[in-house]
């Protein structure tokens, strides 16, 4: 009886660990984000703005974005706040989504804009094959979970 509870109390903390690792891992190997200069040169220079909001139906405390979105015709910028975690990518969608179920029907549709690599505003260039005027809406998604993280109409 004594093995099994040392062995059920040690794989408990391991799963623990693995799981504030999975959590922590994304915010300390986070490059540094942009500036509020930065973020606002695009932002200058847009042609699209929206707004993640973290009220969406699959949004939760742990999956959601806050803030407000800028788009050019070279780059996309964030002002505000995401729930941290791996693999984020930015979609560019001509539908708006709110659940994984709904961004699962519409994948097909959408592009890949660009990878989220910071948690407290993000920018990155937008590729010149990618017409933002094509599509309406944004949307953050967790490639290794296949999670919902936030969305965003801009037009």
């Amino acid at each position: 009886m004594k093995k099994l509870l040392l062995l059920l109390s040690h794989g408990l903390f391991l799963g623990i660990g693995f799981a504030v690792g999975i959590y922590l891992l994304p915010i300390l190997t986070q490059p540094p984000a942009p500036d509020d200069k930065q973020v606002g040169e695009v932002a200058s220079k847009a042609l699209f703005t929206g707004h993640f909001s973290p009220n969406l139906e699959d949004s939760d405390a742990l999956h959601f974005g806050d803030g407000t979105f800028y788009i050019s015709d070279k780059a996309i910028s964030f002002d505000g706040r995401i729930a941290p975690g791996p693999d984020y990518r930015l979609y560019l969608s001509p539908v708006f989504v709110e659940t994984k179920a709904d961004f699962e029907a519409n994948k097909d549709k959408m592009v890949q804009a660009g990878e989220v690599r910071t948690f407290n505003n993000f920018m990155f260039k937008l590729s010149p094959e990618i017409n933002p005027a094509d599509y309406n809406s944004a949307i953050i998604w967790c490639e290794s979970f296949s999670i919902f993280i936030t969305a965003g109409r801009y037009q």
